[in-house]
């Protein structure tokens, strides 16, 4: 029999044992690499793939943070290897600012506010659809010189047929497009609307005929951060809205010295005047009431007229034109004079008394019943026809010459 050695035994079972935990750690670390790396078929390869960097790259003009921006021309987002997906910008009151995507740029569709920050959060896809984002702030510039558009009705009036939308700018405009774009009259029911500029300051909208009694009109003025002249800005963003009433218009006959009162297509009164004596004529024309006034003074010093008069306590007086011509309650002339002679400076005068207390004077009625907007139409005058821009008086020019490129 053959016995083999003790000590071979008890070797064969060292060296067993020496390969136990050695094997363990082996596997152990294969089996961490593997988990941790993956080989090429592993399913983790491919969500490192899906997770690459987009090729696109979003740009924002102006840079992040910049300061002193150009509230015009300056904003631009565009996308280099990819197309734009979104663009949010938005002010500090979280108004967004409308603009439009041209496959890889946007640019804003108006102007920016001024002293005003904005947001802008973009994102862009490259070809395999991957997405890349960018967010940056800027703050527009804070304008040295400014301007305000002074309107006319005021917000909530109701006024007559005739009143247009009026503004007078503080400053002269030497970039009327860039205004014309930052301002909208809109009608409810809808009428076609245009403007027309009264020399470098003053922009007036009105339809081809008079409003429709019961239109609502709207005014929208988006002016803040419009440059209306080199380095000077808007400051304005208003609503204003104002409905018209019934139709109200009354024509003057000089010849006759009668006025005709016509409430929504009936006559209702026909009133004695005077008007303009010789030398001092009444303009013809069609007249808007722009102004009433209880009691007002009259200084021909103002008009033309040196020291011929001064009257401090005219009664029920309303303007139709800014070079001083009134229709309006008189007192001193004498009674006898309505409807008998032309006795005034240019205006058209009705009978009243004194402080204007008594309403039953024609004045009286007159004031009582009128809206600022109604209109007066003067004719058979020994004068000349207004000015458009004599007022608001804007319906004495042709509609064709009115819409008419300037």
């Amino acid at each position: 029999m053959n016995v083999q050695p003790i000590s071979g035994a008890s070797g064969r079972k060292r060296r067993r044992a020496a390969k136990g935990p050695l094997a363990l750690v082996v596997a152990t670390l294969l089996l961490l690499v593997s988990a941790c790396g993956g080989g090429d078929d592993e399913p983790g390869n491919g969500s490192r793939q899906d997770s690459a960097a987009s090729k696109a790259v979003v740009t924002v003009s102006p840079k992040d943070g910049a300061k002193e921006v150009a509230t015009n021309g300056a904003l631009s987002v565009t996308a280099a290897k990819g197309t734009l997906k979104s663009v949010k910008v938005t002010d500090g009151k979280g108004n967004t600012v409308e603009g439009k995507i041209d496959g890889s740029v946007w640019r804003p569709s108006g102007h920016l506010g001024a002293s005003t920050t904005y947001t802008v959060d973009a994102v862009a896809v490259d070809d395999e659809g991957r997405e890349a984002a960018e967010h940056s702030t800027f703050t527009t510039l804070v304008p040295k010189n400014t301007f305000v558009g002074q309107y006319t009705p005021e917000n909530g009036q109701k006024v007559g047929v005739g009143m247009p939308v009026s503004i007078r700018f503080t400053r002269g405009i030497t970039d009327p497009a860039a205004v014309e774009r930052a301002i909208k009259v809109t009608a409810e029911p809808s009428v076609p609307i245009e403007n027309h500029w009264f020399g470098n300051d003053r922009l007036d909208f009105r339809p081809e005929k008079y409003w429709a009694p019961g239109t609502k009109v709207t005014l929208r003025l988006a002016l803040n951060g419009v440059e209306g002249r080199p380095g000077v800005y808007g400051t304005q963003n208003k609503v204003v809205s104002f409905t018209v009433g019934r139709s109200q218009i009354s024509t003057v006959d000089v010849a006759s010295k009668r006025m005709t009162v016509v409430r929504d297509g009936k006559p209702i009164r026909t009133i004695p005047i005077t008007a303009g004596a010789p030398g001092t004529e009444t303009y013809n024309g069609q007249m808007v009431i722009s102004e009433k006034h209880q009691v007002t003074r009259m200084n021909g010093e103002t008009v033309g007229f040196g020291g011929e008069y001064d009257i401090k306590d005219v009664p029920h007086a309303m303007r139709l034109s800014t070079s001083g011509t009134f229709i309006h309650g008189n007192y001193w002339t004498g009674r006898s004079a309505f409807g008998a002679r032309n006795a005034s400076h240019g205006c058209v005068a009705m009978y009243d008394q004194r402080g204007g207390g008594d309403s039953s004077t024609p004045a009286a009625w007159f004031y009582d019943n009128s809206l600022l907007g109604d209109l007066v139409i003067v004719k058979n005058s020994h004068d000349k026809t207004i000015q458009p821009d004599n007022g608001l008086n804007v319906w004495n020019m042709p509609w064709a010459e009115w819409k008419a490129p300037q």
